[in-house]
């Protein structure tokens, strides 16, 4: 499935995060992918509002994952300091997409074979000073369902 929505401001792309956030489940990874600034720390940033994370979040650049307890663990990854697949390893990647939360992979486009197969892939494109548009593509069958549910929210809350 594959499918977009235009937010005009960075607030509008904190607001879908935190429209996606209740719809999360353990297990559930989201790879985000755009430029430097496009907005993927943002929309974490919308999740981990949702989710009830006292804490700042910050892109995880230096530290590659940030931990955040929330009414759902929020495991927030930046890849874009690590050269090859097999430094995953070292993080304990693997495990952590496989545990009690939820995945939100910054610069999920590094290293697609190691993503799992079902996943909502989110590439954020500026299409202005603050707009933004994001583009879904959710591979597998329940990411199909969070794509589809989130896009519903977003639009009954007027996000298009």
């Amino acid at each position: 499935m594959q499918a977009t929505l235009h937010t005009r401001s960075a607030a509008e792309t904190e607001r879908a995060g935190e429209v996606l956030a209740p719809l999360l489940a353990p297990g559930d990874v989201v790879a985000l992918t755009g430029d430097l600034g496009a907005g993927k720390t943002r929309l974490v940033q919308g999740v981990a509002c949702a989710l009830g994370v006292e804490e700042p979040v910050t892109s995880p650049t230096f530290n590659l994952l940030l931990v955040h307890p929330g009414a759902l663990p929020l495991y927030h990854f930046d890849l874009y300091r690590l050269e090859r697949e097999s430094e995953l390893e070292d993080i304990g990647f693997f495990e952590t997409l496989e545990s009690d939360g939820v995945s939100m992979i910054e610069w999920g486009d590094r290293f697609p074979a190691a993503l799992p197969a079902d996943r909502l892939v989110v590439s954020i494109e500026r299409t202005g000073d603050q707009s933004r548009l994001l583009a879904l593509d959710a591979r597998g069958p329940r990411s199909e369902a969070l794509a589809s549910a989130w896009l519903a929210r977003c639009h009954a809350e007027g996000l298009t």
